[in-house]
């Protein structure tokens, strides 16, 4: 049995990223809960993670983080996590890498925070670039590597699904417009059923951060839809 760190449903983008692999695979786990969102370095987490950050994955005491780490380890085990194909499997080990790596732009303006639902405002340059790659990113996998046997990214849900999950959100939650493919791609991310799981128990959180929750202001405020 695995036991899985994770910190606050409604702002930690990267815990979603393993939960939600370890959930659409059915893995048996036990999720633990820390508070983490709005802070820097934590020492008081090094005991649960030797970087001292969630998520962490723990099975029989021995530690594995960064959430590209935990699913490379999930995968070992479970191979249906990477396309069977080589090609786009490699694809999509690219794409998930360039995920953990990068987007900063886009990461920094717009936090995960899934309480809200903004009217949103014209992006920045520098956001704007992370928005397009993106789009370009999945609209290629989509046109290019995807089957018959699904609607995610290369068919059939894999890592790349998660990395990319978060982004689903933030695009939701700001109201970025995004062309037909990417949007459709957008609301299958959404529609599935462990986030909407973590989405509703995302809701029921009362720890509150005025940092994250301070750019309902910024982005416009609440929208109807």
């Amino acid at each position: 049995m695995f036991d899985l760190y994770i910190g606050n449903k409604n702002y930690s983008s990267w815990s979603l990223r393993p939960w939600l692999l370890l959930k659409h695979f059915g893995i048996p786990f036990r999720e633990h809960m820390v508070s983490v969102a709005g802070r820097d370095y934590n020492a008081a987490l090094k005991p649960l993670a030797g970087n001292a950050r969630v998520p962490c994955l723990h099975e029989d005491g021995f530690q594995v983080w960064e959430s590209i780490a935990i699913a490379e380890t999930l995968a070992e085990r479970h191979p249906a996590m990477w396309p069977a194909d080589a090609r786009a499997r490699a694809r999509a080990r690219s794409i998930s890498a360039e995920m953990h790596a990068g987007f900063t732009a886009l990461r920094t303006a717009m936090p995960m925070n899934l309480k809200l639902k903004l009217k949103g405002k014209p992006p920045t340059p520098a956001v704007q670039r992370d928005i397009d790659r993106i789009v370009e990113i999945w609209e290629e996998a989509r046109m290019q590597f995807a089957t018959a046997d699904g609607p995610w990214l290369f068919g059939a849900f894999s890592v790349a699904d998660a990395m990319f999950a978060p982004i689903g959100w933030r695009f939701h939650v700001y109201n970025v417009a995004l062309p037909p493919l990417a949007a459709t791609y957008r609301d299958v991310l959404l529609a599935h059923p462990a986030m909407q799981e973590w989405y509703a128990a995302a809701l029921l959180e009362t720890e509150a951060h005025a940092h994250y929750d301070g750019l309902a202001d910024e982005y416009g405020g609440p929208r109807a839809a």
